[in-house]
């Protein structure tokens, strides 16, 4: 009697794959909008708490790649349901009443959780889809997160404002055993190919090609974050926009980047090396606009919404090419981006911050123009680069339940 074979619903897989990135990202970005009531909970400074948003931030820029490379040989599927069962345990300890040392540390795992948990699903997710269509199943992974910024930061803050900061990272924990659930249920195994050790990855994923890419993307959200992160003192200052209407600015760029990652998936299939330079162009275009026109609310308006449809338009196509360019690395290669970006996101604070100090805050939107000119050389330079014919990377492989290897189909 044959056992009959249960095909893999790539729909199902992409939902959880998305939610999970959606939930990982609320919580990443929880502490940010209750700053004060975690900084007066846990009797510490706003600057010890923001430390909070570092650690996750160091756990993902280097914890992911770090645990990528160690669990190389782990089939993803366990990868996954590993990741995401760290993530609501490191959640609850919050939740429950730990004190700052104790969040502190917890915070670091649950960063270097995401990390892992990004480069898994986007191995997963592009496995579950023909290869014509990696970029959009990327894409489903990165909106994931995009959208946590779009709407889960606002609403846990409201959440929290209502039940108290721990009460949101309960919410969190709640909706995280769920997901947990739907994976255990959804996700099919994605065993490691025989010669997908982390060695012989390690070699292809930091090869000169992939860096050069992984370079491109730390100098683009290095020119968005210069000016991004001062963007409130900016809208006050320059723009004269105060009070409520600069969370209608915030609420847009957050929409604009959630709508820009879901529709750069299909750029990125498309010709993903272009779609980084016309990417780069339109981002320093919009920063160039607002700062030569800073003093209009209207044209600030329409560049922050440039910014993070071009921004975040890019990250698949920045996801696709790291992945393409790394061959048989790919694995490896797709902790990587999420990386860059922070690297990018804490040197273009950083600049943003130093030129507001030696020439005010309209320094910070021309230093991100400045930064992101640069990201349009680097993007037409790595437009040309190409991985060789012998390391291309191999078709993945699905096990479906009946233990059968199938490739990736709708």
């Amino acid at each position: 009697m044959t056992s009959r074979r249960t095909p893999v619903r790539p729909h199902l897989v992409l939902t959880v794959l998305f939610t999970g990135a959606f939930v990982m990202g609320c919580a990443e970005m929880l502490v940010v909008g209750m700053l004060d009531l975690v900084a007066a909970d846990l009797a510490v400074s706003v600057p010890a708490a923001g430390a909070l948003v570092t650690a996750n931030a160091l756990g993902l820029a280097v914890g992911g790649p770090l645990l990528t490379f160690l669990t190389t040989r782990v089939d993803r599927r366990l990868v996954l349901l590993g990741t995401t069962t760290v993530f609501v345990l490191a959640n609850l300890l919050p939740a429950l009443g730990a004190d700052y040392p104790v969040f502190l540390t917890a915070r670091l795992l649950v960063g270097a959780a995401q990390g892992l948990f990004i480069a898994a699903a986007i191995v997963t997710a592009t496995s579950v889809v023909p290869p014509e269509r990696a970029g959009r199943a990327m894409a489903v992974v990165i909106t994931g997160f995009a959208m946590a910024s779009a709407v889960g930061l606002p609403v846990g803050t409201l959440l929290g404002q209502a039940v108290g900061w721990r009460g949101s990272f309960a919410a969190v924990v709640g909706i995280g055993a769920l997901v947990l659930v739907a994976a255990v249920l959804v996700l099919p195994s994605l065993p490691t190919p025989p010669d997908g050790g982390a060695l012989g990855q390690a070699r292809y994923a930091f090869a000169p090609r992939v860096l050069a890419v992984l370079t491109l993307a730390v100098l683009v959200f290095a020119g968005i974050q210069s000016a991004l992160t001062y963007l409130v003192p900016f809208l006050d200052e320059v723009s004269g926009v105060s009070g409520s209407a600069v969370s209608i600015f915030l609420l847009a760029y957050g929409v604009a980047t959630a709508v820009g990652s879901f529709g750069g998936g299909r750029f990125a299939d498309t010709n993903s090396a272009r779609a980084l330079v016309v990417g780069t162009i339109g981002v320093t275009v919009s920063l160039a606009a607002m700062a030569a026109f800073g003093a209009s609310p209207l044209v600030v308006a329409v560049a922050v919404l440039g910014t993070g449809l071009f921004g975040m338009g890019m990250a698949p196509s920045m996801q696709h090419r790291i992945v393409g360019l790394a061959g048989p690395g790919a694995p490896l290669a797709s902790s990587l981006p999420a990386s860059a970006v922070n690297v990018g996101i804490a040197a273009g604070s950083f600049a943003g911050g130093a030129a507001i100090d030696r020439a005010g805050i309209a320094a910070a939107v021309v230093t991100g123009a400045v930064i992101a000119a640069l990201a349009v050389v680097a993007a037409w330079s790595t437009s040309h680069l190409r991985a060789p014919a012998s390391v291309a990377a191999p078709d993945p492989v699905v096990v479906l339940s009946d233990g059968r290897p199938s490739k990736g189909t709708t």
